[in-house]
């Protein structure tokens, strides 16, 4: 077979890493694995090394490489340079809007007490927003969700018109990390941009997969992160709108508009940019691809285990609801964590989607949230797609997984299974 070469898709390059850990990747929306370019940028900068706020000449190379990482990232989410604060990833940027926009918020006014947020959030803005009601007095506000996850701007509308003063910031995500639904997060900006009110959106899953345009009215603050689109761990982004005001959550040098004070990661802002460039080309084709491939996905295993059922919109005509790498089903009578330890052991890396405790399978809040008991929501399974997934991939699957389920049914809901073989 000929070698791939710099003229192919630099997904068919990324599925030859993938295959050599011997299983087929279906967790990307957990990491993606680090793509080339990433890992060129990062070791390049790593080499060269430089504190980026020294003054000496490699201190302003690294300085440099550093804001040429901000322009990229800025320039795919359209907005300014300066409002695209680097952090450690996704989870330090949602607790820097939610508590940063709350600690403003109440600080210029002691009535802005309530933080209204999605009853589907990742639990960096659900845990931070607990965390402000415990400690700040906050009170927490859930918007609720249809059985497909979708946020109503009614709804929002609603909460918002009762006391608009008192609300010191709105939080939903753009798309939900488990069942992959896209929120109708231009509508909802602009509720919010009518009464006044500072909107954070958690950006993690969707940019990279979608256009994520953070300039669009009523936005305040954008969390994205790295990893999930093939950077290393550890990089990550919020977007601050020019005019938003945050209290700053950690205090020191003062770099980053004050907001995120210490010593600049150039290395990994390199790696993140790489990465966020290499996905975002030609978007548009790849975002269709994925979708293609995952409806497919979605198709096989409705056909070859009938009693799956799919969890959040379907999205066959491509409209834009489901994020285009998502296929998340729950499988009646079986445990999710009994399902992903068949899988893997057969060759899979896939999700359940949800916590474990002290070694006791919890079911997921996202699927609680749309309304399902607990042991059908034990029983999920997420499969993410990436962009060195290939039909083969999905072939592999819908052959194992009908034998999978029979196995990890037959164990019922206790969690113990054997393995594969």
């Amino acid at each position: 077979m000929p070698t791939p070469t710099d003229s192919q898709n630099h997904g068919h390059r990324q599925r030859s890493s993938v295959r050599r850990s011997g299983q087929v990747y279906l967790d990307h929306a957990a990491t993606h694995p680090t793509l080339p370019e990433a890992v060129e940028a990062m070791v390049g900068q790593l080499q060269r090394g430089g504190n980026p706020s020294a003054i000496n000449g490699t201190g302003r190379a690294a300085r440099r490489v550093l804001e040429e990482s901000r322009d990229t990232i800025a320039q795919l989410l359209n907005v300014d340079p300066v409002e695209v604060v680097f952090t450690s990833g996704g989870t330090e940027a949602d607790n820097l809007a939610v508590k940063g926009l709350y600690g403003q918020r109440h600080a210029e006014d002691p009535r802005r007490t309530r933080v209204v947020i999605s009853a589907i959030e990742h639990p960096a803005v659900t845990e931070s927003a607990q965390w402000l009601a415990a400690e700040h007095g906050a009170a927490v506000e859930f918007l609720d969700v249809d059985a497909q996850g979708f946020v109503d701007p009614h709804h929002l509308r609603r909460l918002l018109e009762h006391d608009p003063d008192s609300v010191a910031l709105v939080a939903v995500m753009w798309a939900n990390n488990e069942v992959g639904t896209i929120e109708p997060i231009q509508d909802l900006a602009a509720i919010c941009h009518e009464f006044g009110v500072p909107f954070h959106t958690d950006a993690v899953q969707a940019f990279g997969a979608v256009d994520v345009d953070a300039s669009q009215p009523g936005i305040s603050t954008v969390a994205i992160s790295g990893h999930k689109l093939g950077a290393p761990v550890g990089s990550g982004a919020l977007v601050v709108g020019r005019s938003v005001k945050l209290t700053s959550t950690n205090h020191g040098g003062g770099q980053q508009r004050s907001l995120r004070s210490g010593t600049l990661d150039a290395a990994g802002a390199a790696a993140f940019a790489a990465a966020a460039r290499t996905v975002t080309r030609d978007l548009t084709v790849e975002a269709e691809r994925l979708a293609t491939l995952r409806d497919r996905l979605i198709r096989g295993v409705l056909q070859a285990v009938p009693q799956a059922v799919l969890r959040g919109p379907q999205d066959f005509d491509h409209v834009g609801t489901r994020l285009p790498n998502n296929a998340h089903f729950t499988f009646p009578g079986a445990e999710g964590d009994s399902l992903l330890f068949l899988l893997d052991a057969a060759g899979f890396a896939t999700s359940t989607g949800s916590a474990c405790s002290a070694g006791v399978p919890r079911p997921s809040t996202v699927l609680l949230a749309l309304g399902l008991d607990e042991d059908t929501a034990r029983g999920a399974q997420r499969f993410t797609l990436g962009h060195g997934s290939t039909d083969d991939d999905v072939d592999a699957l819908l052959a194992a997984l009908p034998e999978v389920y029979a196995r990890a049914k037959s164990a019922g809901m206790a969690g113990q299974v054997s393995t594969l073989h």
